[in-house]
């Protein structure tokens, strides 16, 4: 299968493109919600089977926001973007992993030969849908600081006066500041985009070059960078968020 860093078409609703990346997004959305409500109905004062799984992943969540805000109170608010943020990447990132769905799909002719274009491919593969994320991270982040401290307080963080210490050197920091904040965009779209292309694309030649029980460690290392960048996406979250609600000190 040819890796291209644009989606795959697999249709159109009206004039609305319909990616193989779009598809997955809205099928794991739809699958992490149901699969909350199922879990809401049947919970069970001593958990088995997929309730234990849902307690260890939330328990994880939970530590990791704590850890960050050292305050339970802030971990509550903080909680629900958070683990909404880690469990949508890391399957988004683990379901293309699964053997045989990235070759299910349908051939079409590319440039005179013939191309399979899968059913299936990870959304964080497609930068749309990572930028949106960054998105929703970024202006959480806004939300949270104003929240907290007020809009005023906040924004002084950013604007600062030359005419009040440390002056302009005052100044010039917030609006560094300032910048740091729109391109977080950039930075957090592009390491989850980049990380898991990366290795779409390693997977692909290997699985060319390599026959059998040799891809495996490649596959378990894909497995692993899949959960560090969850992680890490919602750890940065948490931390910027964090930052956001703790008021300036000039």
């Amino acid at each position: 299968m040819d890796i291209s860093l644009q989606p795959e078409l697999l249709g159109s609703i009206g004039s609305f493109p319909l990616t193989n990346t779009f598809l997955v997004t809205i099928v794991l959305s739809m699958g992490i919600i149901s699969a909350s409500l199922l879990l809401r109905s049947r919970l069970r004062l001593v958990p088995q089977g997929f309730q234990n799984i849902a307690e260890m992943t939330i328990e994880f969540v939970l530590d990791l926001v704590d850890n960050v805000t050292q305050d339970r109170e802030q971990t509550k608010k903080f909680f629900p973007l958070i683990a909404t943020i880690f469990i949508f990447v890391i399957l988004s990132n683990w379901i293309e992993l699964v053997p045989g769905l990235g070759t299910v799909g349908f051939k079409e002719m590319h440039e005179g030969a013939e191309k399979l274009v899968p059913f299936v491919r990870s959304s964080s593969a497609d930068l749309n849908m990572t930028l949106a994320l960054a998105i929703v991270a970024v202006v959480a982040t806004q939300v949270a600081g104003i929240a907290t401290i007020g809009i005023v307080r906040y924004a002084k963080k950013f604007f600062v006066s030359p005419l009040h210490k440390p002056y302009l050197i005052g100044t010039f920091v917030g609006l560094i500041e300032l910048t740091g904040e729109i391109f977080r965009l950039v930075s957090f779209s592009f390491r989850l985009f980049g990380n898991i292309f990366a290795g779409e694309v390693l997977l692909t030649v290997i699985l060319t070059l390599t026959p059998y029980f040799l891809p495996l460690p490649f596959l378990a290392l894909e497995i692993f960078v899949g959960f560090i960048q969850a992680m890490v996406f919602s750890m940065l979250t948490v931390v910027f968020m964090k930052m956001a609600t703790v008021e300036a000190s000039h």
